[in-house]
């Protein structure tokens, strides 16, 4: 009775092994697809600043230095660029310097006149992200600034335009992805030309800016 019993179990056993086998699917290997980084698409971003425009010319003959101006303006700066990619953009730029007036000597005596000065300038703009909100930046390109002083009488006393190298250098902070606000430094034009009578004219246009961008 006892072997009867056990083969019994035994037979009812392989019973149940041979029903459940039958619902056993095979596990299929689970495969990960790796995840592919999207490239971040360029940016058009317009900006607009406020700050001070430094303007200074000087004629030498011999060991005499002449200062036609020297003089600081109040100035209001448009933007607009392209970031291609997060290292490097190209972008554009136009100061309008706020008419002032200063004491000048016209030969006879000081007399007041009125400065005026615009410029322009197109930059390559290299960038170095060093977080994720927190840019610096370099301003590598070619600008041209004219300056016209002008007296009461309407004597245009030292009216001249000038263009060349320009550079300059900055940071920007993003407080959301289309916000930031930066402040720069950028040398407008800082050269000297010979003249005649074995003359020379120094002239530099300086800037310190800052402002807001949006990025679209």
């Amino acid at each position: 009775m006892k072997k009867f019993n056990l083969s019994l179990v035994a037979v009812l056993a392989m019973s149940t092994f041979a029903i459940a086998g039958g619902d056993i699917a095979p596990v299929e290997p689970v495969i990960e697809t790796p995840m592919v980084e999207e490239s971040t698409p360029g940016n058009f971003y317009l900006g607009l600043g406020y700050g001070m425009l430094t303007a200074t010319q000087t004629t030498t003959f011999g060991n005499t230095a002449t200062t036609n101006f020297d003089d600081d303006f109040n100035e209001v700066m448009l933007q607009a660029g392209y970031k291609f990619n997060p290292y490097i953009a190209l972008e554009g730029r136009y100061w309008i310097g706020l008419e002032d007036s200063y004491a000048i000597n016209n030969g006879t005596g000081a007399v007041t006149a009125d400065a005026s000065i615009d410029a322009w300038g197109v930059y390559v703009k290299p960038q170095y992200p060093i977080t994720d909100s927190l840019d610096v930046y370099a301003l590598l390109g070619y600008a041209n600034a004219d300056i016209t002083t002008t007296t009461p009488a309407g004597y245009v006393f030292s009216p001249d335009s000038v263009d060349g190298f320009s550079w300059g250098l900055g940071a920007d902070y993003f407080f959301t992805d289309n916000v930031a606000v930066f402040v720069d430094y950028v040398n407008i034009y800082d050269d000297t030309k010979g003249i005649a009578n074995n003359g020379e004219v120094s002239t530099q246009v300086d800037t310190i800016n800052f402002g807001v961008t949006y990025q679209f």
